[in-house]
Order: C-alpha cells, then sequence, then structure tokens
C-alpha cells in the first residue's frame, strides 16, 4: 500500500526521484498515466495490468467506458526506474498535470499520484471541508 506525502522535485530532464519508500514495489516495473483531476497515476505494474483487466470486462457498447479507457491507456507510458529510483515523466504528460519543478507525490493506496506542488495545496484547500463533512458516508462506522 502507498501511504504518505512527499515533495521531490523534476530535474531539467524530466525525472522524477520516487519517495524510497515506494521504490521496492517499483523496481520491476510501472506504467505512469493521466490522472483525474490532472494529477498523473503511477501504478506499479502488475496493478496497472489488473486495471486494464477490469477495463476489458466492460461492455464495448458503453461510451462512457469507451472513453475512459482510451484516455487512461493512450496516455500511459511504462517504465523501469533507474538505480536512483528515479522514472522520467514524458513530455505530455508533464503538459496535462501542469509539472515543472517542485512536485508532491503522494501515495494513494493502490497507486501514487503525481501533482504540481500548487495544485495540490489548493485541492487540499478545496477539499477539506467535504473531507471533514462525508467520513461516515464513505466508511461507515469509522467514528
Amino acid at each position: 500500500m502507498f501511504l504518505g506525502t512527499h515533495s521531490p522535485r523534476l530535474d531539467d530532464k524530466g525525472r522524477l526521484i520516487l519517495p524510497a519508500k515506494f521504490r521496492d514495489q517499483l523496481a520491476g516495473g510501472l506504467v505512469v498515466t493521466k490522472g483525474q483531476e490532472r494529477c498523473l497515476y503511477v501504478f506499479p505494474e502488475r496493478a496497472f495490468e489488473e486495471l486494464h483487466e477490469q477495463l476489458r470486462q466492460a461492455p464495448v457498447t458503453s461510451k462512457q467506458a469507451r472513453d475512459y479507457a482510451r484516455v487512461l491507456l493512450a496516455g500511459a507510458f511504462d517504465q523501469v526506474p533507474d538505480r536512483q529510483g528515479r522514472i522520467t515523466v514524458p513530455q505530455p504528460l508533464r503538459t496535462y498535470a501542469g509539472l515543472e519543478r517542485d512536485v508532491v507525490v503522494i501515495g494513494a493506496g493502490t497507486r501514487i499520484e503525481v501533482w504540481d506542488a500548487a495544485a495540490w495545496e489548493a485541492y487540499l484547500a478545496e477539499q477539506e471541508d467535504a473531507f471533514s463533512a462525508t467520513a461516515e458516508e464513505v466508511v461507515p462506522g469509522l467514528f
């Protein structure tokens, strides 16, 4: 499971040093793709394969399923981190997520999300009230 918030920087070549605590889970390969809310999703290769299998189960007659699969898969890049735990974030994905230098990498359970630092702060500020108000609806009996 991926947890926590980290603040690495992109270097001049668009490379991202993955947080040390995530490297073992990603060492065998990963997939970077477009996420929702203009962030990037990083999946271990096996988890992405499982996601793809779920997408394959969706009816081809569903326009919503076709559209989602197209955007997710067309924007996907597979990689293996180098010895320093770096991956290259392809330019189309950097543009999509507005990534320049300061980024935030969050653990989101089964995946990692990569955000522009300012966009992440704005998202957190916007979501705080909703987070406080919806805990019971999302996880009944938690509190």
